[in-house]
């Protein structure tokens, strides 16, 4: 028995026997041993260019050496904190987000991941406003625990848990007109993606962030961009949200966040806002977020996204990309509907989830790992690290013109 079917037998004995079978029926039975950079390596030693990046956890690539260096120096001194004392690592984190965020954003709560700071975003929105409704948009996503779950807007993940919280109301992404209809003087927050990554990665119209904006300021509610995935520079821009000069009443970070090393989750608020959260500190508290390991992390990757001005590169690399992707579909015509994207945040959309599925395991054959969008199975994405090279893009491109010549043949049956 090899490798990976001894790790499947295990997932499917131990862990979840419907994922064990997902995994094999896509043909994803490597078991991965070693990454360093954009290069995942696999325990047969065959070298992959990661273009999955951890769903935009990789904006560092993996094991970042100045990342690396800087939780391995905070591991000896102290990993956990004592919760009781200061923490230096938990208190420079708040600074640098307060400088490197637009506007006035100030306040900072560090939590563990992505969901848990939209869970804490929708809590602050509440308390802060006195009112319950929140808004978010129809594919959205924001993550699987009960509250970012309400929120986000994919019934297939909702439904089997119903029912969920009440308040929550969806409407069309893009269209601001239809979001007008549904704010009124109960609506505490509007909760959006600047791009919908799960989605497919969807771009709204010019200037409907600004409208956003706009309404909830009409309407006296909140702004929440949920920038878990688009932020830290991933779409050319330290966050998306700027593309527009737009300043959000709160804004919910993780995945990149950590650099790659450690799980973080923050979200970051303007002062006025806070208030009950001055009068009752611990109203909303977390036992692991802000420990010392994930905070230095966080630290280090703020450090080298502003020193080597990586949001700049992704921006100039990702119109690169784009550009050769989309060169490469119009000599390959019924593969491929559309390509779109921002900066690294990349989603091609096939034709049918059956050419979709086909090109994602040739590019895997070819070197490439790539990954559906969770809420469209017709879309994969690519999110390398901010980090990748020129000659690494054009090895992608390759690829991705080997995968679309394996998948004619289906485009003759269709």
């Amino acid at each position: 028995m090899s490798l990976g079917e001894k790790v499947l037998a295990q997932y499917e004995t131990y862990i979840n026997p419907g994922l064990a079978r997902l995994l094999r029926f896509m043909g994803l039975s490597a078991v991965e041993r070693e990454a360093a950079g954009t290069i995942v390596t696999d325990s047969e030693g065959k070298r992959m260019i990661d273009c999955v990046g951890g769903y935009g956890t990789f904006a560092f690539g993996h094991k970042h050496p100045q990342i690396v260096q800087a939780v391995a120096e905070q591991l000896q001194r102290m990993p956990l904190s004592s919760k009781v004392m200061l923490s230096q690592p938990m208190a420079d984190l708040a600074e640098k987000l307060a400088r490197i965020t637009p506007g006035d954003l100030t306040y900072t709560f560090v939590c563990n991941s992505g969901t848990e700071a939209v869970e804490g975003a929708i809590k602050l929105a509440r308390i802060a406003t006195g009112k319950t409704k929140i808004i978010s948009m129809i594919h959205s996503f924001h993550g699987k625990t009960l509250g970012s779950l309400s929120a986000s807007g994919k019934d297939l993940y909702r439904e089997p848990f119903a029912p969920l919280l009440d308040g929550f109301v969806h409407v069309p992404f893009g269209d601001a007109e239809r979001l007008e209809t549904v704010m009124d003087d109960q609506t505490a927050a509007v909760l959006v993606e600047p791009i919908q990554g799960e989605a497919g990665v969807i771009l709204p119209p010019v200037g409907y962030l600004r409208r956003v904006r706009e309404l909830c300021d009409r309407h006296g509610a909140l702004l929440i961009a949920d920038e878990v995935q688009t932020g830290m520079g991933r779409t050319g821009r330290i966050f998306a949200c700027e593309e527009e000069q737009v300043v959000p009443d709160i804004l919910c970070l993780a995945k990149a966040l950590g650099g790659g090393v450690m799980p973080i989750g923050a979200f970051i608020a303007r002062p006025s806002l806070y208030e009950p959260y001055i009068h009752a500190p611990l109203l909303h508290t977390s036992t692991f977020g802000g420990n010392p390991l994930a905070c230095a992390a966080a630290n280090a990757a703020i450090d080298l996204l502003l020193e080597e001005r990586l949001y700049e590169q992704a921006k100039q690399k990702g119109d690169y990309l784009i550009a050769k992707l989309r060169l490469l579909a119009d000599r390959y015509p019924g593969t491929v509907q559309e390509i779109r994207g921002r900066g690294l945040l990349i989603g091609i959309e096939f034709v049918n989830e059956e050419i979709g599925g086909l090109v994602m395991s040739e590019l895997i054959q070819n070197g490439v790992l790539t990954a559906f969008a969770l809420n469209n199975l017709r879309v994969t994405r690519m999110e390398p690290p901010l980090t990748i090279s020129k000659q690494e893009i054009d090895q992608v491109a390759e690829a991705f013109a080997n995968a679309l010549a394996a998948s004619l043949p289906l485009t003759q049956i269709s």
